[in-house]
C-alpha cells in the first residue's frame, strides 16, 4: 500500500484505467497508455487509494498543534499507565510540509486524518523491542520499535533479520513552516465548504 497511487476523487480512479466495451483493459488509455508512451509496462495488479472513499479519523486534533496531529488516546497498560518506551502513533510522527498539511479532500478532511490514518491506523512506535513486548496488552493495530521489532497485529509477529530492509527517516527541525494563524484559516475554509 505504500506504493499505491492516490486519487482525490472517484473520477480520478476511473481515469487511471480504461476498459474496452468487452470489459478488458485498454492498454492505450489511462495509466497504461501513459506507461506505454514512456516505454514501460505495468504488470499485474497495482493499488489505487481514493481519498473520497476513505473513512476519516472520527476524533479530533491535538489542541494548538501546527501539524494537526490526531488526538488518539494514549495506550494504557492494565495498571492504567502509559507503556514505557512508547513514543507516539506512527500517523502522528509524520511531518507534513505546509502544502500537504493544507490539502483538503472534497469533504473537508486532511491527508493525516484520511490517507495516513487509513494506512497506519493506531500503529504504535516504541524505543526498543523489549519495551514494545512489555506493552503487548495494549497493542491492537500493531507496533514497531526503533531497533527493528515488529508486531503486525495483536498476536502476529514479524521475526528474523531486518538487514535486507533499509528504511531511512529524514530529520525535521523543531520549527514549523506553518503560519501561526494557519489553523484558524483552515477551520474557516472547512466551515465554508460544509
Amino acid at each position: 500500500m505504500m506504493l499505491a497511487t492516490v486519487c482525490n476523487t472517484n473520477e480520478g480512479v476511473k481515469a487511471i484505467e480504461k476498459y474496452d466495451p468487452e470489459g478488458t483493459i485498454n492498454y492505450n488509455r489511462g495509466l497504461h497508455g501513459f506507461e506505454s508512451s514512456a516505454r514501460k509496462i505495468i504488470n499485474g495488479r497495482y493499488a489505487v487509494i481514493c481519498l473520497e472513499n476513505l473513512r476519516p479519523f472520527a476524533g479530533g486534533f491535538v489542541d494548538e498543534d501546527p501539524q494537526k496531529k490526531l488526538a488518539i488516546p494514549m495506550p494504557k497498560l492494565p495498571n492504567g499507565e502509559c507503556p514505557p518506551g512508547f513514543l507516539d502513533f506512527a500517523v502522528n510522527m509524520m511531518h507534513l510540509d505546509s502544502n500537504r498539511l493544507s490539502f483538503l479532500t472534497a469533504t473537508g478532511h486532511g491527508l493525516r486524518e484520511t490517507l495516513f490514518y487509513s494506512l497506519f491506523s493506531r500503529l504504535q512506535i516504541y524505543n526498543t523491542r523489549k519495551e514494545m513486548l512489555l506493552a503487548l496488552p495494549c497493542i491492537t493495530d500493531g507496533a514497531l520499535s526503533l531497533d527493528g521489532g515488529m508486531i503486525r497485529k495483536c498476536g502476529i509477529f514479524a521475526c528474523g533479520s531486518r538487514n535486507d530492509v533499509e528504511v531511512k527517516f529524514p530529520l525535521i527541525g523543531g520549527e514549523s513552516d506553518v503560519t501561526p494563524n494557519y489553523t484558524e484559516v483552515e477551520d474557516m475554509v472547512r466551515m465554508l465548504k460544509l
